[in-house]
C-alpha cells in the first residue's frame, strides 16, 4: 500500500491547522488583554479605543497562509512524482512557522494593548512595528515553502 497519500494530506492538514491553532491562541491572548484594557479605559470614563482590535486580529493572517500552501500542496500531491513524505515536511514547516508566528504576534498584541492603554494610546505606531516583525515570519513562512513547493515537478 502507498503512504504517499495519506503522508500528502496528513501534511495538507497539519500546514493549516498548526496555523489557526497559533492564529487562535495568538488571538486569544490579545483578546484577553484587550477586554481588560477596554474594562480600564471604560472605568477611567475614556472612550473605548477601536485600536486593540488590531492587535487582536493580527494573529488571524497565518491561518490565511497555512491555507494557501495547503492548496498548493494539493495541486502537487495529485503527481505522480510528488513524495508524500516531502509534502509532509512542508507541511509541519509552514504548520509549525504559522503557528509560532501568530502566537507570538499575540504576545506582542496584548503587551501592545496594555502599553496603549497605559499610555492613553500613543506610541501605536511603535506596536503596529512590532506586530509586522512577526508577521513577516509568516510571510516569509509562506514564500519559502512556496518555493519548496515549485521546485516539485510539474
Amino acid at each position: 500500500m502507498d503512504a504517499t497519500p495519506f503522508l500528502g494530506q496528513l501534511g495538507m492538514a497539519l500546514a493549516v491547522g498548526l496555523a489557526a491553532v497559533g492564529s487562535s491562541v495568538g488571538a486569544g491572548l490579545a483578546g484577553m488583554s484587550a477586554a481588560g484594557s477596554w474594562a480600564k479605559d471604560s472605568r477611567a470614563g475614556k472612550p473605548l479605543r477601536f485600536i486593540y482590535i488590531i492587535c487582536v486580529a493580527a494573529p488571524i493572517t497565518q491561518t490565511v497562509y497555512g491555507f494557501i500552501v495547503m492548496n498548493q500542496m494539493a495541486d502537487k500531491l495529485a503527481l505522480a512524482g510528488a513524495s508524500g513524505g516531502m509534502l509532509l515536511g512542508i507541511g509541519i514547516a509552514t504548520g509549525l512557522g504559522e503557528m509560532l508566528s501568530a502566537w507570538m504576534q499575540g504576545a506582542i498584541g496584548a503587551a501592545g494593548c496594555r502599553m496603549l492603554s497605559e499610555s492613553d494610546g500613543k506610541g501605536f505606531a511603535f506596536v503596529l512595528i512590532a506586530l509586522g516583525i512577526a508577521e513577516t515570519v509568516g510571510i516569509f513562512t509562506l514564500v519559502f515553502m512556496s518555493i519548496l513547493l515549485r521546485a516539485i515537478g510539474g
